[in-house]
């Protein structure tokens, strides 16, 4: 299975690399500059400052230096700063890629990635232009040629940590509606978790676009999560909350991975283990100790506060 870090199978869970929440990840338009000053105050684990969809065409070059100067500033905190560039073939891409990488944000986030070559292109591009080592390539997937070449994608470059579901496009593409439960979207979204689990790479599921209704988007939540998303992308604020509480472990998980692990221990070198009735072996240990990872990593990012 994959490790708290979205590393590949064999390394010890102590040996892996630091967790990192990223349980709740929202979009914020960077031409809108009240935005930005809020989202230095909101609960949220990450944040996409976009200079895609949610920005004007005639917005997009002061959208691009507002978000710059907040990937610089230092000011948010805990909080992961990425920027959505345009995407590959548009007008703005080449100005926002270098204005981005010149930027040093936590990560750049690239619309409709395609293929393992455009992966490999993107990252010598951002090499190009003096990227950080600590700015990181997240790609989204959001074509059903995306998904079947998932893995190829996802494979293609150390530098890639994140992929990140576009589900309207995708819709869009399938000529899909969206409905509850997404059966139209299943089939994509398992094999973009399988080619994200396969080659150790974060995956975020994709937004839930009505922002009236608390029940839906709730009931989108536990099925990412049960699904085995990392987290989700979000269109509001109002959305924070209940992603986080949804993404972490609750206590009942919490407390039964710390009896599997006891149960394991004090039955070490018997060969058979069990727990009220159920069986331990050393998979469920491995389970049991990602549960306490995740939870010890998010209560101390609590700790951390703003």
């Amino acid at each position: 299975m994959p490790d708290v870090a979205g590393t590949t199978t064999g390394a010890p869970l102590g040996e892996a690399s630091a967790y990192r929440p990223r349980r709740s990840v929202l979009y914020m338009p960077a031409s809108n500059e009240r935005a930005l000053e809020k989202a230095k105050t909101l609960a949220v684990d990450a944040l996409i400052l976009d200079l895609e969809d949610a920005v004007a065409p005639d917005a997009k070059e002061q959208a691009r230096e507002n978000a710059c100067a907040a990937a610089r500033s230092g000011e948010y905190g805990r909080r992961e700063v990425t920027i959505r560039v345009n995407g590959i073939g548009t007008r703005w891409h080449e100005d926002d890629l270098a204005a981005a990488c010149a930027a040093g944000p936590d990560g750049i986030v690239v619309p409709k990635v395609g293929s393992a070559d455009e992966v490999r292109a993107l990252v010598a591009a951002m090499e190009a232009a003096g990227a950080p080592e600590r700015t990181k390539l997240w790609a989204m997937v959001e074509t059903p040629a995306a998904m079947l070449h998932c893995e190829e994608i996802a494979g293609a470059s150390d530098r890639l940590v994140v992929l990140v579901m576009g589900t309207n496009d995708l819709a869009k593409e399938l000529h899909a509606e969206h409905v509850p439960g997404r059966q139209p979207l299943l089939t994509g979204l398992s094999l973009c978790l399988l080619a994200a689990r396969a080659t150790g790479t974060v995956i975020l599921d994709g937004v839930f676009n009505d922002v009236k209704d608390a029940e839906g988007f709730a009931a989108e939540c536990r099925q990412g999560r049960q699904m085995g998303f990392d987290g989700k992308t979000l269109v509001h604020p109002g959305q924070v909350e209940t992603c986080n509480a949804t993404f972490a472990p609750d206590e009942a998980a919490v407390e039964d991975a710390r009896a599997v692990l006891a149960a394991w221990e004090a039955g070490a070198g018997t060969g058979v283990v069990t727990l009220g009735g159920r069986m331990v072996e050393a998979l469920h240990v491995e389970t049991a100790q990602r549960v306490l990872a995740v939870h010890d990593a998010i209560t101390a990012l609590a700790d951390e506060g703003a």
